[in-house]
């Protein structure tokens, strides 16, 4: 939530599009809960929050999730909409690795969250041979991340502090990560 927030403000973006994944082609979490149930997580998470919207395009696509393939489906929606493909500094490094990595910088500017361990010099090298547009934004410095929550709703710790409202009520009621 706070990436998308970040981006949206500092990259003067009308909204913020949030897209989870069918099923995620190079990584598997532990005790996901399937699509429908992370559709539901990104539908409390943005609720109330302006510019914020869910996307379930490739929950209804099935199947394993490119990016280049929701970039298309993006664009032939008619909207006209131009595109900014919102990422952390260590995806950016990876994304010459990716399926068709010149065509999502064509379909779409980068917008990179700067995070330590990925610097902008780094990435630039690394995604230079590709072309495409790479604007960077920074974050706040909060050491959170997805592996870490669900490990702590499995663990039985505490979480509600760390999510949206909705999201914690959601994985409460489901006994999501459990």
């Amino acid at each position: 939530m706070i990436l998308a927030q970040e981006a949206r403000w500092q990259l003067g973006l009308d909204r913020v599009a949030l897209v989870p994944v069918f099923a995620p082609p190079h990584k598997e979490a532990d005790a996901d809960p399937g699509p429908e149930a992370r559709l539901e997580l990104c539908e409390r998470a943005v609720e109330g929050v302006e510019g914020l919207v869910v996307l379930d395009l490739e929950v209804r696509r099935a199947g394993p999730s490119f990016t280049v393939d929701t970039l298309r489906a993006l664009h032939a929606d008619g909207s006209g909409d131009d595109l900014t493909f919102i990422v952390g500094g260590d995806m950016a490094l990876s994304l010459p690795t990716w399926r068709e990595p010149e065509e999502v910088l064509r379909l779409a500017r980068l917008g990179v969250a700067e995070r330590a361990g990925a610097s902008r010099a780094d990435i630039q090298d690394r995604l230079a041979p590709l072309g495409g547009r790479a604007d960077f934004f920074s974050m706040p410095r909060i050491d959170i991340s997805s592996t870490d929550l669900r490990a702590r709703v499995s663990a039985g710790r505490p979480y509600a502090h760390l999510v949206p409202a909705g999201v914690a009520e959601c994985v409460s009621r489901k006994g999501l990560y459990r």
